[in-house]
């Protein structure tokens, strides 16, 4: 009796544990973020109050085809995510799971969050959905080995979740989606130059041709992350001038852009791993600030 009850709990501890590692490659915090701003591109393409039967929809499509196309990437990096210290405990390379695991629990829940999204919302979320799933794994995935221009065409899959939920919400894309969509854009740009900047090591030793490792003296990446904080700056105050967000969060976001655009040019200045901190720092306070703001100074349409 005690032999089997000592059994059973090992079962269920190994269970739990390989539960646990399933659940790692869907790289639950990132799958948050997505969630967030496929939340607020749904609340600003409803026309009075959202609908929340849709809206909850959307989240679990989103969340679905998102946590499996990550999925889809570790086992894709594996190998890769093995050479960096950042990475090398994650379960692929750890040896907690199996590729074909991997592989199969990626594609059945991203061919699910797909086929929900598109049956139980709409077409078009599902079609951007689809286009993310694709131009991650197909495009951004395979360039980090390439060339510099990853970090570019990376932005475009991470831009696009508010656009799935406005395209949830209003059944077509307007305008107002694709200002969502270039302040996504342009956000990740400095975002992921800073931290490259921070793991540039890490990445040289996997072979990761990020910018900041071409580019050891930091001169071009500062370059780079200025111009791309000023531009977020001027393009953050579209929502305001094109009239479907408010006085209020045109100040507070040309409040929060001067303040990232002030990060970023002491980061091209110093070129320290401590000023690379506080971008990276920076940027995750702007983007839920600016999307707060956004939200709660909505302009009827």
């Amino acid at each position: 009796m005690i032999l089997r009850t000592e059994t059973l709990d090992i079962g269920l501890t190994g269970a739990r544990r390989r539960a646990v590692d399933f659940a790692a490659l869907t790289k639950p915090r990132v799958v948050l973020m997505v969630l967030v701003t496929t939340f607020v591109g749904f609340y600003l393409g409803s026309p009075v109050m959202p609908n929340y039967a849709a809206l909850l929809q959307t989240l679990i499509g989103t969340a679905l085809a998102a946590g499996g196309t990550l999925a889809l990437n570790q086992f894709l990096e594996r190998e890769v995510d093995a050479q960096m210290e950042r990475t090398r405990l994650r379960p692929l390379p750890d040896g907690r799971l199996q590729p074909t695991e991997a592989l199969a629990f990626g594609a059945g829940i991203t061919a699910t969050g797909l086929l929900y999204l598109s049956i139980s919302v709409n077409m078009l979320s599902g079609l951007v959905a689809a286009i993310i799933v694709g131009s991650y794994l197909f495009l951004y995935t395979p360039l980090k080995r390439k060339t510099p221009l990853c970090s570019v065409v990376g932005a475009v899959p991470g831009a696009l979740p508010p656009v799935i939920g406005w395209a949830a919400a209003r059944g077509e894309l307007g305008l107002e989606a694709w200002v969502l969509f270039s302040i996504l854009f342009l956000w990740q740009l400095p975002h992921t130059l800073a931290i490259a900047r921070l793991y540039r090591d890490d990445y040289a030793r996997a072979g990761i041709r990020v910018l900041s490792v071409v580019d050891p003296d930091g001169r071009i990446t500062g370059r780079q992350i200025v111009s791309n904080c000023l531009a977020l700056l001027v393009v953050g105050l579209l929502p305001t001038l094109i009239g479907f967000a408010g006085s209020v969060y045109f100040l507070g976001a040309l409040g929060l852009g001067a303040g990232l655009l002030g990060c970023g040019v002491a980061l091209a200045l110093s070129r320290s791993t401590a000023d690379a901190r506080r971008l990276v720092f920076a940027s995750i306070v702007y983007l839920p600030a600016l999307l707060v703001l956004m939200a709660l100074d909505k302009v009827p349409f």
